[in-house]
């Protein structure tokens, strides 16, 4: 080939090269024009927070617990109060392999390592990588001591010294009081949303799960502060900050914690642990209640069987949790209002007072009693199997006679006894300030074609008239109830919290009696009203069920205490005619009779009233020793004048020995 065609042929080679050299060229000048801008927007555009995060790997904000107010019983005793604690956090900022370091502390901790590696993912998407992680509460010195050895080789992880809660009564009241824990990540959005513009809650928060210390939580909880350290690149502390700093600017080193507010309670601890010891005593299932019927003041509340809430405040171990969760006594809940039951012969008072109010019967009215009433084909037992013979409304009461009741009930219809219960507070809310109230049910035909679809039938208002069939209250209710018959128709809101106070004991709220009717009174022109005269005959047969000869309550009565009250026995399900007389105690122990017994006194003008409900305990006197010790004490402590005291130890001796009827 000649040099000419050679170099025709590479001149045509360098134009194809030399369009190829555009691209190149226009791929240079795309790259770093790319790379231009990208400079440009980190440093001008998003310099300044990119700073501030490089402050931040030079800072550690360590968390000041704020204490959680004190619970005072009425007198001032400390019920609830707050402990030094350490515990175990890791900042997931310095976690370099967060497997490695959760498997280290499961074994130190005693806590799964999956459980670990989820609750520093979880703060890590909700805080954050700044925001430490609390591990463990409670730690023990060895853990503590175990933690600072690792600490080496385990850049984040840190002891710090919180605080936790103290239940000074242990289960006592636990259901009552609450529990605390680390709010969980299905509360954090739930809790937050409703603050209003409060400081929001953050992961590790610790909260009031349930009791008072739920329901309080704003008041008790107080401000936690902050403290700000310069640490090292592995998140070791080097120095503290404060004033001014060279390259970081001004930063605070400590930001104040407030206190949370202290709550005095309304109830009387003395009582309480009486409560609480009588129901171990006597090994009942069940809860107790005591209140001041003039006010509507809880003096004890307390369940059984119960739990320690400072299990709750350290951290609940699985076992223990799963324990409670799956006890069917229900030791979480609060039975006095979370549960309703039937009231058994509790409920033949108000029956009472309807028949009289509505001048159906007078106190001199008799129905004959053979020991069962026969109703078209049905035939009705009463508890006594032989019968009571002729009674009136005082005997009926005192003897608890069923048959009695029964013919009050065909004579009343379920209508009229229900306008009476409500009058007196059942089958509503009471109102008190605790979370998950039930409102039990009083029925009526009107509630039974909308609820079944079905009429009334006559034949049920016999079940109703003793407290059984559709009839269902909280104990709550039941004591609310007979509170307004020893006080001729004062129905209160129960209460149980009475003031509140600042860390410098400045009060911040108080709260006062709330009456919510006088039955005496209409509040509407369909209403109902009952007179005086009605609450005295009714009081005055209540009386008869401690004092009487044949009273059902008489082996609990009290020396110089004149007390009214009822017992009642209610069957948790139907029995036939060949089992109703069969012994209770030797049915399977879910299948036995709840127990009940509610009283007041004095019976004139009283200061006290329990209500007192046994669980599967097959008699209403079961649940009789147990209010004997409760309210002997509080006229012990309260109006010791009043007692005979040369017959207490006699009447203490009586008791041992309680009564087998089935009242």
């Amino acid at each position: 080939m000649s040099p000419t065609n050679e170099w025709i042929e590479n001149s045509e080679d360098l134009k194809e090269y030399q369009e190829r050299y555009t691209y190149l060229y226009g791929i240079i000048i795309v790259t770093f024009l790319t790379l231009f801008i990208r400079l440009w927007f980190l440093q001008i555009i998003k310099g300044s927070e990119f700073k501030r995060f490089s402050e931040q790997n030079q800072i550690k904000e360590d968390k000041i617990p704020a204490p959680r107010g004190m619970l005072l019983d009425r007198n001032g005793d400390i019920l609830v109060d707050s402990l030094p604690d350490f515990s175990v956090n890791l900042t997931p900022q310095y976690i370099t392999n967060l497997d490695k370091i959760a498997e280290d502390l499961s074994k130190v901790l005693d806590i799964k390592k999956d459980d670990i590696v989820e609750k520093v993912r979880f703060s890590r998407r909700q805080n954050g990588v700044f925001k430490p992680v609390r591990i463990k509460e409670n730690i023990t010195r060895d853990e503590v001591a175990r933690i600072e050895r690792m600490k080496i080789d385990a850049p984040g992880l840190a002891v710090e010294m919180g605080i936790k809660r103290n239940y000074l009564l242990g289960e006592n009241g636990a259901q009552l009081l609450g529990y605390t824990g680390e709010i969980s990540k299905e509360e954090l959005p739930v809790l937050n949303a409703g603050r209003n513009g409060e400081l929001k809650l953050k992961a590790g928060d610790i909260i009031g799960k349930s009791g008072l210390e739920k329901r309080w939580d704003t008041d008790i909880r107080g401000t936690d502060g902050s403290r700000s350290v310069v640490v090292d690149a592995r998140g070791r502390e080097i120095g503290a900050l404060g004033g001014k700093d060279q390259i970081l600017g001004s930063y605070p080193e400590t930001t104040d914690y407030f206190p949370g507010r202290n709550m005095t309670l309304t109830i009387d601890k003395d009582l309480q642990e009486i409560a609480y010891k009588a129901m171990e005593k006597y090994k009942r299932i069940g809860s107790v209640v005591a209140m001041n019927p003039q006010s509507g003041e809880i003096l004890a509340m307390m369940n059984s069987p119960s739990f320690d809430p400072n299990n709750f405040s350290v951290g609940i171990s699985p076992d223990i949790w799963a324990d409670l969760v799956n006890d069917p006594n229900k030791p979480l809940r609060n039975k006095v209002v979370q549960d309703y039951f039937p009231p058994g012969s509790t409920f033949k008072a108000i029956v009472a007072i309807a028949a009289i109010e509505e001048k159906l019967i007078t106190p001199n009215t008799t129905f004959f009693c053979p020991g069962y009433f026969k109703f078209g084909k049905r035939i009705s037992h009463c508890w006594k199997q032989s019968g009571h013979g002729s009674v009136n409304v005082y005997g009926a009461l005192e003897k608890s006679c069923d048959v009695f009741f029964y013919h009050l009930g065909l004579l009343l219809g379920v209508d009229r006894i229900a306008k009476y219960a409500r009058k007196l507070g059942l089958g509503v809310r009471t109102g008190i300030t605790l979370d998950n109230e039930r409102a039990g049910l009083i029925p009526d035909s009107e509630w039974k074609k909308r609820t079944l679809g079905e009429d009334w039938q006559p034949g049920e208002n016999l079940s109703v008239t003793i407290g059984q069939g559709f009839v269902a209250l909280t104990p709550l209710q039941l004591l609310n109830s007979y509170a307004a018959i020893g006080t001729n128709g004062l129905l209160y809101t129960p209460y149980v919290v009475s003031k509140i106070e600042d860390a410098d004991g400045k009060a911040k709220r108080e709260f006062l009696p709330k009456l919510i009717r006088d039955a005496q009174k209409k509040d509407f022109p369909e209403d109902v009203s009952i007179s005086p005269e009605t609450f005295e005959i009714v009081k005055r047969g209540l009386g008869e069920v401690f004092s009487g000869e044949h009273g059902t309550a008489h082996a609990f009565k009290i020396p110089g205490i004149e007390i009214g009250g009822k017992t009642g026995t209610a069957q948790l399900f139907q029995l036939s005619a060949e089992t109703v007389y069969a012994s209770c105690d030797k049915r399977e122990f879910k299948q036995r009779h709840n127990g009940w017994l509610v009283a007041f006194a004095p019976l004139e003008n009283p200061r006290i009233a329990i209500v007192v409900h046994a669980e599967h305990s097959c008699h209403g006197t079961a649940a009789g020793p147990i209010l004997h010790d409760l309210m002997l004490a509080y006229f012990k402590k309260y109006a010791p004048d009043l007692l005979d005291k040369k017959d207490i130890e006699k009447t203490q001796i009586q008791i041992s020995q309680p009564s087998e009827s089935d009242e």
